[in-house]
């Protein structure tokens, strides 16, 4: 069966490819390279001994997305990674993030709506929850104002499958990630952001390299245990296994719904000085970090509630944080060696 993973050259789409050729699917990627690299293709080979079918291309253009599926009438299933993902470059640029992660989608969706049977998973995010008024948060949750245009195009994305949905024969999953960390135990994949990191641990791990100077602490006076801010940082690749269970889900149509959410995070919420501390003992070294304040739509905590992913998708996530930091950091070493 062949399964088109787009944006399959970032961080979670390459772990996911990986998992998906270790369970004997046919894997075709397409990502624009926007925020990724040619290269990763070689660390998904040296893992899977597999070399998925690769084409660069731009979502945004409706016709290349045609092309695309006249050429690979075969594809059956549809992980959709590819969407730009900075909350503070979305504040900044709202157009181009409503145009990549909208259009992109729509365009996909069109050409799944002409095929008799069609099996979409969705990247969504914890961040349609917003500053959730109970802890941990269930897939029952208000959806919240978004605060971001990112959180936004995450929240019109879902309505849109929704919507598809009820007038078509395209089967979906809406996964809400936490926070994915860590790396692939092969040191062959892992994280790594072009430019300055948005996320908290490839900025660790870049400090405790010595590529950056010191880590800030945004905000030290939350109601927390130490004041800083809760989080469900899950293994990156506890995240991707996930996505071929949900795939598998829809294949073998046992998903209740058209369309399907659950929550995959670890279920525990961990501050960002509990995650600092895990670095340290990972490492064997102290981490330069100072705190700062808070900043502006950085929301308090945010941790799952797993009970559904765990009973009904039947999956579960395996790694502890210790074990995500210490992947982490065996990349960052690897990668700068």
């Amino acid at each position: 069966m062949k399964v088109l993973v787009t944006g399959g050259l970032g961080f979670i789409g390459s772990h996911t490819v990986v998992e998906l050729q270790s369970e004997g699917f046919d894997v075709v990627i397409i990502d624009n390279l926007s925020n990724s690299s040619e290269e990763v293709l070689k660390g998904i080979v040296a893992i899977s001994g597999k070399h998925p079918e690769f084409e660069k291309l731009d979502l945004r253009d409706k016709k290349s997305v045609q092309d695309f599926f006249k050429k690979h009438s075969d594809v059956s299933g549809v992980i959709h990674f590819a969407a730009s993902k900075a909350v503070g470059e979305s504040v900044e640029n709202p157009l181009l993030y409503y145009e990549n992660n909208i259009n992109a989608l729509v365009y996909i969706l069109q050409e799944l709506q002409q095929k008799t049977d069609a099996n979409f998973i969705f990247s969504s995010s914890c961040t349609v929850y917003g500053q959730a008024e109970k802890m941990p948060i269930t897939e029952n949750a208000s959806i919240q104002p978004a605060i971001s245009p990112y959180g936004n195009t995450k929240q019109i994305g879902e309505e849109i499958i929704q919507d598809v949905a009820k007038v078509s024969n395209i089967n979906s999953i809406l996964l809400r990630y936490f926070n994915p960390i860590g790396a692939h135990p092969s040191a062959e994949l892992g994280e790594l952001p072009i430019g300055i990191p948005q996320n908290l641990v490839p900025f660790i791990t870049q400090t405790g390299i010595g590529l950056r100077k010191e880590l800030s602490v945004f905000g030290s006076d939350y109601p927390t245990s130490d004041g800083t801010c809760i989080r469900d940082y899950i293994h990156v690749v506890d995240l991707a296994k996930a996505h071929v269970v949900a795939l598998k889900r829809l294949i073998d149509k046992k998903n209740q719904s058209k369309v399907e959410t659950f929550n995959i995070g670890t279920g525990t919420g961990s501050t960002v000085l509990e995650v600092i501390n895990s670095f340290e003992k990972v490492s064997g070294q102290k981490l330069p970090y100072k705190l700062v304040d808070r900043r502006e739509g950085d929301i308090m905590e945010a941790f799952a509630d797993t009970e559904k992913a765990n009973s009904v998708l039947g999956w579960k996530a395996q790694s502890t944080l210790d074990e995500a930091m210490d992947s982490a950091w065996k990349w960052e070493k690897k990668i700068r060696a």
